[in-house]
C-alpha cells in the first residue's frame, strides 16, 4: 500500500522545464513525492489550487537583511518574513554586515542567527577581501555560504577591493562562482564633484554608465586571465548588456525588478531619495535595452537587491541619503504584472527565479518541480489585481517604491520543504528555515 502524502496541492497548473499543465502535486517529508492525478490518494492535508499555478520555489540570491550590527534596518527574521508573503521559498543574503561575513566565525553566526527563526530557507555570501583571500577556498565550501562577493566599487573598508591585483589574488584562490558589485571605485571618487546637492537625480550623474561598464570590462578580462566564473549584479546599463551578450562563457547576469520596472528620466521627480540605489535606476533607454538582455537569454536570474532603509533615513537631502529600496517582497508581483502585461513569459520568469539559480550555483535539491526536489512552491494567482501598499511589506522599514501600483498577478501561497508557510496574506506556520545545500560543497561523509 502506498505511503500517504502529507499534503497535496491538487487542481492547479504545475509550471516547469517541461511546461505548464494540470497536475497536483504530492508531498511527503518535505520532498516532492509524486505529480500527476493524485485524487484518490490518502493525504494528511489537501489544499485546492485551482484556478492558481504552482512554480518552483522563487530564489532571490540578492538580499540586504542588515544583520548584525544594522538591525533597526531589517533582520533575518524580517526580511525573510517579508519574503515568503511576497512568494519566495529562498534568499542569499549579503556580506556587508557589523561585523562583515568575511570569517568562518561569522558566516556560522550568521547560519546560526538564522537556523529556524527565518521563515525561507537561506544562505550568506561570504565577502572577499585583501586580507581574507588566504582563507576564501575553505570559506567557500562551508555550510550555509553562496559563494564570494566581491565589491569593487559602492563599499567601505575592507570589503572594497578596487585594484585588479585583489581581484585576481580572489578569483585564482576560488573555484565556484564569484558575485560582483560592478562600478569602478576610482571613477566613482574622481567624479564626486558631479552630484548635486539635494538633487537626487545628479545620482546616475555621478554613477554614469560608463562607470559601470570599466569595472564590468576589467572583471571580465581578468576571468578571463584566471579561468574564473564570475557573477555580475544589478546590470543598470544597455552598454554592459551589449558588452555581456559577447562573454556568457565566463560572465553571469543578474537583473532586478527596479532596473526592469522604474524608469529613472521621471522617477527622481516622484520618487527622490526613495528610488536612489547602487548602481542607479537610469533612464528609458538602458531600462529598454535591460529588457532587451532579458528577452535574448543574456540576462540568467533576477535579484531583488532588497536593501531596506528607514523612511527618516531616506529622508535625510541627497547626497547624504543612503542608497536601497525595499524588494524581496515585491519581486514576484511586479514581475507577474510584467507576465501579464506580455513583456515576459511564465516559463521564462521560472528560468530567471528557480531553474537559472539552480544551474548558476548548484543548488542541490531545489530549482524544480521533480521527484526527490524539496516541496519548495510559489502560489500564485496570475488574474488577481491588487494594488501595493506601504502597508503590505512585512519588511522593518515598512515602505515600497511601489506604493500605490496597481498589479496583475500575486503570491497566494509560500510551500517551505513542504511547509505551507504562507496561505493569501497569512503566516500559518512557525519559522523553519534552513541552510540551503550546493553540489560544490555536499556534506563528506
Amino acid at each position: 500500500m502506498d505511503k500517504p502524502f502529507d499534503l497535496v496541492l491538487s487542481g492547479g497548473t504545475v509550471v516547469n522545464q517541461d511546461g505548464a499543465h494540470r497536475a497536483d502535486l504530492g508531498i511527503r517529508d518535505g520532498r516532492i513525492a509524486a505529480i500527476g492525478d493524485l485524487a484518490q490518494a490518502t493525504v494528511g492535508e489537501r489544499q485546492d489550487c485551482t484556478g492558481l499555478h504552482l512554480l518552483p520555489g522563487v530564489i532571490d540570491t540578492q538580499v540586504h537583511f542588515r544583520e548584525p550590527g544594522l538591525d533597526h534596518k531589517e533582520d533575518l527574521e524580517s526580511g525573510s518574513r517579508a519574503a515568503v508573503m511576497g512568494g519566495v521559498t529562498a534568499v542569499f543574503e549579503m556580506p556587508n554586515t557589523n561585523p562583515l561575513t568575511t570569517s568562518a566565525a561569522a558566516l556560522a553566526d550568521k547560519v546560526s542567527r538564522a537556523h529556524h527563526r527565518m521563515h525561507c530557507d537561506f544562505a550568506f555570501w561570504v565577502g572577499g577581501t585583501h586580507e581574507n583571500v588566504g582563507a576564501l577556498a575553505e570559506l567557500e565550501r562551508l555550510p550555509g555560504a553562496a559563494g564570494i562577493k566581491v565589491f569593487v566599487g559602492s563599499s567601505t573598508g575592507s570589503l572594497l577591493v578596487e585594484d585588479d591585483a585583489g581581484v585576481r589574488a580572489i578569483l585564482k584562490a576560488i573555484r565556484r562562482r564569484a558575485a560582483f558589485h560592478s562600478e569602478d571605485e576610482p571613477m566613482l571618487r574622481a567624479r564626486k564633484d558631479l552630484r548635486v546637492p539635494g538633487d537626487p537625480a545628479s545620482h546616475p550623474v555621478w554613477r554614469s554608465p560608463e562607470v559601470a561598464m570599466q569595472a564590468t570590462r576589467r572583471l571580465v578580462a581578468l576571468a578571463r586571465e584566471t579561468g574564473a566564473r564570475i557573477h555580475i549584479l544589478h546590470i543598470s546599463t544597455g552598454d554592459e548588456m551589449d558588452y555581456l551578450a559577447d562573454h556568457k562563457d565566463v560572465a553571469s547576469v543578474e537583473v532586478t525588478p527596479h532596473h526592469l520596472t522604474i524608469n529613472g528620466d521621471e522617477a527622481y521627480a516622484r520618487l527622490g531619495t526613495l528610488v536612489q540605489m547602487n548602481p542607479p535606476v537610469r533612464g528609458e533607454a538602458h531600462r529598454r535595452k535591460i529588457w532587451w538582455g532579458l528577452e535574448q537569454g543574456v540576462a540568467d536570474i533576477l535579484g531583488s537587491d532588497h536593501a531596506p532603509h528607514q523612511l527618516d533615513e531616506k529622508a535625510k537631502p541627497y547626497p547624504d541619503s543612503p542608497s536601497g529600496m525595499t524588494g524581496v517582497q515585491t519581486l514576484v508581483p511586479i514581475m507577474l504584472d510584467h507576465v501579464a502585461a506580455g513583456s515576459l513569459s511564465l516559463e521564462r520568469f521560472v528560468d530567471l527565479t528557480s531553474a537559472g539559480p539552480k544551474r548558476l550555483f548548484g543548488i542541490a535539491r531545489k530549482g524544480r518541480l521533480a521527484l526527490g526536489y524539496d516541496a519548495d512552491v510559489t502560489v500564485v494567482d496570475l488574474k488577481r489585481r491588487e494594488t501595493i501598499r506601504n502597508d503590505w511589506i512585512a519588511s522593518k522599514s515598512a515602505w515600497t517604491p511601489y506604493d500605490g501600483k496597481v498589479v496583475t498577478g500575486w503570491p497566494v501561497g509560500t510551500v517551505v520543504r513542504g511547509a505551507r508557510v504562507m496561505w493569501d496574506g497569512v503566516l500559518t506556520e512557525p519559522s523553519r528555515g534552513e541552510a540551503v545545500v550546493f553540489e560544490e560543497a555536499l556534506p563528506r561523509a
